[in-house]
Formats: structure tokens, C-alpha cells, sequence
């Protein structure tokens, strides 16, 4: 994909931005800096512009010519509670806080694109500019929809980039249907009869009820679900008591389920509790089962871009060598990607419209919001 000139020579101006948003992160809901970042520019683009969707969403919007067709292109905006480890100029300056999945970066790139279309655009529909709060665990995709956002501004398509390192920079990992599966969590909660624990047959354990529980609930991966469903059931927490010679009243367990589809779910959901009851009753225990649907799969209806934030050369060297994953206090965004994220929203766009070809090998897009509107990610 050639880049576009124009695009490149601003390269310094949306690089500013980046970086500002950088130094800046504000936490899910809190975005109230960037998102005024973000509406200033646009309006200083000439785009009108929308504040307050989902408490701190903008939006963006161009038209051109009749504007009969319209797409959007999103980004999201706010930080994560992560201590920064990193000592250049535009670490953060917010205690606590950090960029650390590369919003910054998703938010800087398609700023470019805005400010590009706006002054050098040629197609003929509607774009809108999604600019998205509290992506991470904070559900800003449906509290903006649920403010009305693709009845105030409807669309066609939705389409969306996230950055992942290892993967070389200016290349773009594609896959239709499933790419993030559900993000569930549950409780179950295992009520007993205490007892000395030299005499427990004077009480009901419920913390052998919890590790019969929890190895009962392995089962429901390799013998309900069928081999081919993927899915992962973890535990992560098991607690009770106090003492080291006294069976408690009460334990309880906690954990996760991911899935690709709802069905594999339910399944999922229903054996679990049947499980955890028929269990806890077995040992004369009763149990109060909570299972929580955080968000579920993110499905692209036709085509997904991911665009490679490289092999860790940007970063400084101190806290290790290669790329930083994700929700790490050492990672920073490859501002190498900016022009590279930019031309391809560009071209998108023009493509999408038939007012410009992509070159082959990057004419993919992510159509993503819509497909996870309840939704983007994952926890």
C-alpha cells in the first residue's frame, strides 16, 4: 500500500497528538481531555462534530456530494490502570495510569484520516468518525448506541484497527466470523455446616464441596462440549476460612468462561450450575450459582484488519528487548504505524464509496463495532 504524501508530510502534527494523548491517559468514562482533543480537531478540520455520546464519546462527520452511502471508523480512547515503566518525554504523567493497548495510537491514526478527508477527500457518501469511551471493560460501544448513535447517525459498515505487536509493522492480519470470543465471569458460593476440623463429621465441608465442584466442572469442556466449539473454562480463585483447624461455614470459587458463540454458552452456563447443585447436594451443601455475561463474541460479519505494531525496535531499551505486548507497563505505541494506519482508512474509505482502489493485498477492512456493540472486548 503506497502512502499517501499528503498524509506523511502531516505525519509530525497527528505524531503530536499521539504523544499528547500519551501523557495524558484518562481512564473508561473519564475522557473528558481527549475527547475534547479529539472534538477540537475535528472542528478545527471543518468536520462537524458531536461531544457527549456515551458520556465521553465524539463523533465526527463528513459528507460528500449526496451522501448516500455512509461507513464508519472507529477508534477508542481511554487508558488502563497500569503504572508506566517507561522514561521518555511523553510517558505518562498520571499516576497509575497508561496507555498501554495503543488508543492513543488508534485514536491518532484515524484523526489523521479525518484531517486528510477533510482537505483532500474525494468520494461521494457519509463518514462517520467514532471516536469510542471505556473500551476497556467499560461497555462505551453500547452506552453510545444506547444514546442513540446509529439512529442519530446510521451506516452501512462499521470498521475498526487494533494494533498487536509481533506482528511486522504495515502488515494486517485478517479473519472473517469469531476473532475475540465472550467475556463471562461467575461465583458459585458453597454454603456448609462448620465443624472442628478434628471431628468433621459433626459439620457438612464445604471446602471439599468446592474442589469436588471445581473438578466436576472440568468435565463440561472435555465431555459436554462438542470437540470443535472452542471454549475455555478456568478457575482462577478458591477461598474459605480462617483457621488452619476449623472447617468453615462458607467457601466459594471463581472464575471465567470464553466462547466463540452463544450456544457453546448456554451449554456451558446450564451444566455449570447443574453441576455445582448436584454436587454441593451430594455432600449435604447448598450453594447460591451467579454467572455473569460481561460481553459477548466479537463476530466480523465479512472482513477484519489488525495492523502490526512491529518487532519492538521503536521502544527504549531498559525494561527488555522486543515487542511489548498489551497491557504493559513498558509498551508504547509504534508511531511508525500512524501514516501506515491513516492511508489505509483513507483508501478504505475511498474503496468503500468506489472512489478509489486498494491495492491488493490491503483492501481489508474490520467491520466490528456493530458485530460487538454488546460487546468490544473482552476483559
Amino acid at each position: 500500500m503506497k502512502l499517501i504524501p499528503e498524509i506523511q508530510a502531516a505525519r509530525d502534527e497527528i505524531q503530536t497528538i499521539r504523544r499528547t494523548i500519551h501523557s495524558h491517559p484518562e481512564l473508561r468514562y473519564e475522557e473528558t481531555v481527549t475527547a475534547e482533543l479529539v472534538a477540537k480537531s475535528l472542528e478545527s478540520w471543518g468536520i462537524e462534530t458531536h461531544r457527549g455520546l456515551g458520556k465521553t464519546g465524539v463523533v465526527g462527520v463528513l459528507k460528500r456530494g449526496n451522501g448516500s452511502r455512509s461507513v464508519s471508523l472507529c477508534a477508542d480512547m481511554d487508558a488502563l490502570p497500569i503504572q508506566e515503566l517507561n522514561s521518555f518525554d511523553h510517558r505518562s504523567k498520571n499516576d497509575g495510569k497508561m496507555h498501554a493497548c495503543g488508543h492513543d495510537g488508534h485514536t491518532a491514526m484515524l484523526l489523521g484520516a479525518a484531517r486528510h478527508l477533510a482537505k483532500h477527500g474525494e468520494f461521494d457518501g457519509t463518514i462517520v468518525f467514532i471516536f469510542q469511551p471505556a473500551e476497556e471493560g467499560g461497555a462505551g460501544a453500547q452506552a453510545m448506541i444506547d444514546d442513540g448513535l446509529f439512529t442519530r447517525f446510521p451506516v452501512d459498515a462499521v470498521f475498526g484497527i487494533h494494533n498487536w505487536p509481533g506482528m511486522p509493522a504495515g502488515h494486517f492480519g485478517v479473519t472473517e466470523g469469531p476473532i475475540m470470543a465472550s467475556s463471562n465471569e461467575f461465583r458459585i458460593e458453597i454454603k456448609g455446616v462448620g465443624s472442628h476440623a478434628a471431628l468433621p463429621h459433626n459439620g457438612h465441608d464445604p471446602v471439599f464441596t468446592a474442589v469436588q465442584i471445581a473438578n466436576g466442572l472440568q468435565s463440561i469442556i472435555t465431555r459436554n462440549k462438542k470437540p470443535l466449539d472452542t471454549a475455555v473454562l478456568s478457575i482462577t480463585q478458591i477461598h474459605a476460612g480462617d483457621a488452619v483447624n476449623v472447617v468453615p461455614n462458607t467457601a466459594w470459587l471463581a472464575g471465567t468462561v470464553r466462547t466463540f458463540t452463544t450456544e457453546t454458552l448456554d451449554l456451558i452456563e446450564n451444566r455449570m450450575r447443574k453441576i455445582a447443585e448436584s454436587t454441593a447436594k451430594a455432600y449435604d451443601c447448598s450453594i447460591d450459582f451467579h454467572f455473569h455475561r460481561n460481553y459477548p463474541p466479537t463476530i466480523n460479519s465479512s472482513e477484519e484488519a489488525r495492523l502490526g505494531n512491529g518487532d519492538g525496535g521503536h521502544r527504549e531499551s531498559g525494561p527488555g528487548a522486543g515487542p511489548c505486548m498489551l497491557h504493559n507497563a513498558s509498551y508504547d505505541f509504534n508511531d511508525d504505524l500512524l501514516p501506515i494506519g491513516s492511508t489505509f482508512w483513507v483508501r478504505l474509505a475511498q474503496r468503500f464509496f468506489g472512489a478509489g482502489v486498494l491495492e491488493q493485498g490491503s483492501n481489508r477492512g474490520q467491520r466490528r463495532f456493530g458485530a460487538a456493540a454488546g460487546w468490544l472486548r473482552r476483559s
